[in-house]
């Protein structure tokens, strides 16, 4: 008896014809090209940032700090500044945008813990580090300095304040702020509000960052 039905090879290859003949829309297709240009114009923005940021010598963000460095501090300073630091770090206001800001970090950290950190950044840290840390990473000669050297870098920064309410500290400033208001009253239980202290308040230059 002959069979009428279709074989099954025949009809994938007329479904995969007809797969084929269909063309985008005029929709779909202008919504790829916005994507696609998005896409470029994103990719040119951040590598003109990047760029910025390299080679600009001012920083990114206003910078309200203070430093009053001790004998050590200051002979920390110029370990910093002969171990080229600067190139990639900005600090005293002086250096590059390539990898932290170091301003405040006094106000951010304890003089502990910044010791600890250049004599064992990722253990310090908690995690895996981008540069600091054994070779090949590009900073791996600050662990490997004298103890004495680590140490006088680890005073000349922890020496390095932010005034309260700067970009580079951790307390917001003083006074009234009616985002941070209107967050609190909206957000926050009225028990906080009773047990915690508004840090707004507190006459603190250190506070450390967990």
């Amino acid at each position: 008896m002959y069979n009428n039905k279709p074989d099954n090879a025949v009809i994938m290859i007329e479904n995969n014809q007809q797969t084929k003949k269909q063309r985008l829309k005029t929709g779909e297709k202008l919504l790829f090209i916005v994507a696609g240009a998005f896409i470029i114009l994103a990719s040119i923005a951040f590598g003109v940032m990047q760029y910025m940021m390299a080679t600009s010598d001012k920083p990114i963000f206003e910078q309200k700090t203070h430093y009053n460095l001790t004998d050590e501090g200051q002979k920390g300073s110029l370990v910093f500044r002969e171990a080229a630091c600067t190139e990639c770090h900005r600090a005293m206001r002086g250096g590059t945008n390539m990898g932290n800001n170091l301003d405040g970090t006094g106000s951010r950290r304890t003089l502990e813990w910044i010791e600890n950190f250049l004599r064992d950044p990722e253990s310090t840290y908690g995690h895996e580090t981008m540069d600091h840390g054994s070779k090949p990473k590009q900073a791996y000669y600050v662990a490997e300095m004298s103890e004495q050297d680590r140490h006088l870098i680890a005073v000349y920064l922890s020496e390095l304040i932010s005034e309260q309410g700067s970009a580079s500290s951790p307390v917001p400033p003083k006074g009234e702020s009616p985002f941070i208001d209107m967050m609190v009253k909206t957000w926050a239980p009225d028990a906080w509000k009773e047990k915690y202290k508004d840090i707004r308040d507190k006459d603190t230059d250190t506070v450390e960052v967990k």
